[in-house]
């Protein structure tokens, strides 16, 4: 037996016992190794109807997504009809934000890496019409710059929106005809849909989620956020074995299954690149254009993750070892399912071993209180971090918008340390305690961002 048929049989076995260790309901795997590719499934999509999650079902696959839209603006860049270093404004004159120098400044490169420095989460519904995106532009005009275009890196997918704005206007079509067009034909991607329209006509999975803190997780009452997101990451859904084959398609280098070219090896290489660093919060170590970069001492891995409402999806990419690993599941616990599969599936066919989850250091000195604590603001939450009277610090964030509307629980946790200016959560959050971290300087020596992938600015308490 193959190492990899060993890995297959591993995977059937396993991976029903480990979704309901996790909670989570349901989920489809699918990997490859050069030509060989596995797939499998377990659970259920929907646990108030029963119906079980197949090879074959369709998952959301949330973030995951806004590698789709920069690979069709690299098509666009291989056609010489877009320039990375251009001005948003060279392709969309009416492009306008709070700050206005801000957004005359902001290139097509600062979207694809999340340096555009406004604010990122921004869920406006402008309706289920081909013209949303262009209703969704126009309304950023009053959506504030946190920082300089190119100073930092924060998670932006209001960026992607207008990245997806930029394919549609240079093609002429609407974004989801653009997807269908140059990236599900040309790839064959038979089992993906745009919408719930298309979704209805397959076997597709309904996220869960939990309602209150500690109680059962249960069906989502909304299945997608609005179609003006659909450029970062609101509405596409696919089997694990469609998300697959894109990513076989950047294995090797550009060329779909038959062979034809969808997207340059050199623009393939360019994703790929890294442009911005990360802070240290245990996730990638910087980004480059639309991929995350995950690179460990001697191999480089790509990806992306990507959570909806209640469904989160894994993307891993190992060229040098021509091996890629797709995990979709529908709510529960599914990052601590992310680290055990990766863990064996790159280990052994991509020598790739995962890190240790991250620990307080007993040995690092107090936390800085007088630096960290204050109020730290986004569209999506308020985020208070105070001390108490025994000195122990603690964070409590209250949702607001569109993730307060979708039900999303508050959260308080003790921060602990970790090293320098990360911190751990003393609490869990999703089956794991994800690092944050206090950057920058207000100019009385205290954070003036929180950071969790996204840099929520301090504001006055």
């Amino acid at each position: 037996m193959s190492k990899l048929d060993e890995i297959a049989a591993w995977l059937r076995r396993r991976l029903p016992d480990l979704l309901a260790e996790n909670q989570v309901p349901g989920a489809a795997v699918a990997l490859c190794a050069g030509a060989a590719t596995v797939d499998a499934a377990a659970g259920l999509l929907n646990t108030v109807t029963g119906v079980e999650a197949t090879a074959d079902s369709l998952f959301q696959i949330g973030s995951i997504t806004k590698v789709l839209t920069t690979t069709l603006a690299m098509q666009l860049v291989d056609e010489g009809a877009l320039r990375l270093d251009a001005p948003v404004r060279a392709y969309l004159p009416g492009f306008r934000l709070a700050d206005d120098d801000a957004a005359r400044r902001i290139t097509v490169r600062q979207l694809m890496c999340h340096v555009a420095g406004f604010e990122g989460d921004v869920f406006t519904d402008t309706g289920k019409g081909d013209d949303c995106l262009e209703k969704y532009v126009g309304l950023l005009r009053e959506v504030p710059q946190l920082f300089e275009p190119g100073e930092l890196f924060s998670y932006n997918n209001a960026g992607f929106c207008v990245l997806g704005r930029i394919v549609e206007v240079v093609r002429g079509r609407p974004f989801d005809d653009c997807v269908r067009a140059h990236l599900f034909e040309p790839l064959g991607l038979t089992h993906a849909a745009n919408d719930p329209y298309d979704a209805i006509l397959h076997r597709t999975a309904v996220g869960h989620v939990e309602r209150e803190p500690g109680g059962p997780f249960e069906p989502t009452r909304v299945w997608a956020l609005a179609r003006s997101n659909a450029p970062a990451g609101s509405m596409l859904a696919m089997r694990a074995r469609d998300l697959l084959a894109f990513a076989r398609m950047h294995l090797a280098g550009g060329l779909s299954p038959d062979g034809r070219a969808v997207l340059s090896q050199e623009s393939v290489l360019a994703m790929r690149q890294p442009q911005v660093a990360q802070p240290d919060l245990d996730q990638g170590t910087g980004w480059g254009l639309g991929w995350e970069l995950f690179h460990r001492p001697d191999r480089a891995v790509f990806g992306h993750d990507g959570n909806t409402i209640g469904q989160s999806a894994f993307l891993r990419v190992v060229p040098e070892r021509d091996v890629a690993l797709v995990i979709l599941t529908n709510g529960g616990c599914p990052k601590p399912v992310f680290r055990e599969l990766a863990g064996r599936v790159l280990g052994e066919l991509a020598g790739v071993e995962p890190g240790e989850a991250p620990r307080p250091d007993p040995a690092a000195p107090p936390l800085d209180a007088a630096r960290y604590a204050g109020t730290y603001l986004s569209s999506t939450s308020r985020t208070t971090v105070s001390q108490d009277a025994d000195g122990r610090l603690w964070l409590d964030r209250t949702p607001l918008g569109v993730t307060a509307g979708l039900g999303a629980a508050p959260y308080r946790t003790e921060l602990v340390a970790w090293r320098g200016d990360s911190v751990l959560p003393a609490e869990p959050e999703g089956g794991v305690r994800a690092p944050l971290a206090f950057l920058g300087d207000d100019g009385q020596g205290r954070a003036r961002y929180l950071h969790t992938g996204r840099a929520d600015r301090r504001v006055p308490s």
